[in-house]
């Protein structure tokens, strides 16, 4: 090594320097008995540094990524994680292979978020999340399909029992299901509206008949039962493009496609937005309630050919890219309804310690027109109507994804509750 002049001019100059690191590491060798003995030290200790280990995990686990924009990619090595021969809680309505549905492709895509993993659905790790606690579908039969895509999912990991006769007399419309081995309670209310209705029809009720709405009245049959729940996935859709009549505070405040004389003609998505304050308000109102809510966002059709009653179909066999469809109409208005009310309850829920959490499944969903049953199932409400169904999902199949979202954003959710963090929409 090449020494300067300067360092080798002086021997005296050298014996000091070598004096002083002599010093300085005494200095350092002290310094660590210093602090064993002393607990009070005003040093930081390293265990609680920001930068800690568990730290660290935490902010891997919670980075921040917008889950719900991406593209559907194709998975030919990852199978389905059921089949309809795996999970006997699959209903007609979705069991869309039992009724001969020829191609398979459409099990084999699964969604990749632009910035970030989206992981495996684990039915270990999402029954360890709820064990001793419930869970509630609040909404339409689309609900009731997530309901029944997680209850196969789980089937690899547990099987529940059907409790619905403790609590209903109606299990058509509202199951309840209790893993014992979980203490984990499931269950599916079914409300197509969020709010109270009636039928307006003289001639009785059918798939397009004419309805009331009371906007500013929560339906009972799920305000009356949620309080004691610990996590609430609410959702509605496609019930309010039928003809409806609004009405607040017991009076008539306009309609939707009643055309009746002297009814003022709002638009589907006044009916929509107001639905959703009332269901908000109402959680937000109940003295007991704790839970953590989670929106589902609206649910595309894909009819193809015609309307839903004018022989519209869905036969498609792959998925959509971006370049083909574009978020826009009427999907769009829906959608963003619904997250400009779910900021607000947001805002107030925080005032009174409640969550609530987004899943954002429209701009996926509309890129899946090859999910549907089509003519691949068998309805069991409508069983005297023939009516292709482009509205729900088949099981197994792409809906298994709002899972997916789901066991996530719970994760995350349990670890900013875990750092006193509340979760932010954005």
């Amino acid at each position: 090594m090449k020494l300067h002049a300067t360092e080798i001019s002086s021997g005296k100059t050298t014996k000091k320097k070598l004096f002083l690191l002599a010093i300085f590491l005494i200095f350092l060798t002290i310094i660590p008995l210093f602090l064993l003995k002393n607990p009070h030290s005003p040093l930081p200790s390293p265990r609680v540094d920001s930068t800690s280990t568990s730290e660290l995990r935490y902010r891997k686990e919670v980075k921040e990524c917008d889950l719900f924009t991406g593209k559907w990619v194709p998975f030919p090595k990852g199978p389905p994680y059921y089949s309809n021969e795996t999970c006997n809680m699959i209903i007609d309505q979705q069991n869309c292979l039992k009724f001969g549905r020829p191609d398979k492709e459409f099990m084999k895509w699964r969604w990749r978020p632009e910035e970030c993993e989206l992981p495996l659905f684990s039915a270990v790790k999402f029954l360890e999340l709820v064990r001793g606690k419930s869970m509630a579908f609040v909404g339409d039969s689309v609900g009731r399909n997530q309901m029944q895509s997680l209850l196969c999912l789980l089937a690899t990991a547990a099987q529940p029992k059907d409790v619905s006769h403790l609590y209903t007399s109606d299990a058509t419309y509202f199951r309840y299901w209790f893993y014992s081995d979980y203490k984990f309670t499931l269950a599916t209310l079914w409300s197509p509206f969020l709010v109270k209705s009636s039928d307006a029809d003289p001639n009785g009720h059918s798939l397009n008949s004419l309805m009331n709405l009371y906007l500013d009245q929560a339906d009972d049959v799920w305000a009356s039962k949620i309080e004691s729940f610990d996590y609430v996935i609410i959702s509605a859709g496609q019930w309010f493009f039928r003809p409806l009549l609004y009405y607040m505070n017991g009076q008539i405040v306009g309609c939707h496609n009643c055309y009746k004389d002297n009814i003022t003609d709002v638009t589907k998505y006044y009916g929509y937005r107001m639905a959703f304050r009332t269901a908000f308000k109402t959680l937000q109102e109940l003295k007991g309630f704790k839970g953590m809510t989670f929106l589902r966002t609206f649910s595309p059709s894909h009819f193809e050919n015609g309307a839903w009653n004018a022989g519209g179909n869905c036969v498609r066999t792959r998925p959509y890219t971006s370049e083909e469809v574009k978020f826009d109409g009427y999907n769009l208005e829906f959608y963003l309804t619904q997250i400009e009310e779910l900021k607000k309850a947001e805002k107030e829920g925080k005032k009174k310690g409640l969550n609530f959490g987004l899943l954002a499944t429209t701009e996926a969903m509309l890129l899946r027109p090859d999910g549907h049953p089509n003519q691949y199932g068998r309805s069991l409400l409508h069983k005297n109507v023939t009516v292709n169904d482009c509205v729900h999902w088949c099981l197994p199949g792409p809906i298994d994804t709002w899972n997916e979202f789901l066991l996530y954003m719970m994760k995350r959710e349990a670890l900013r509750s875990s750092h006193g963090e509340m979760q932010n929409i954005t």
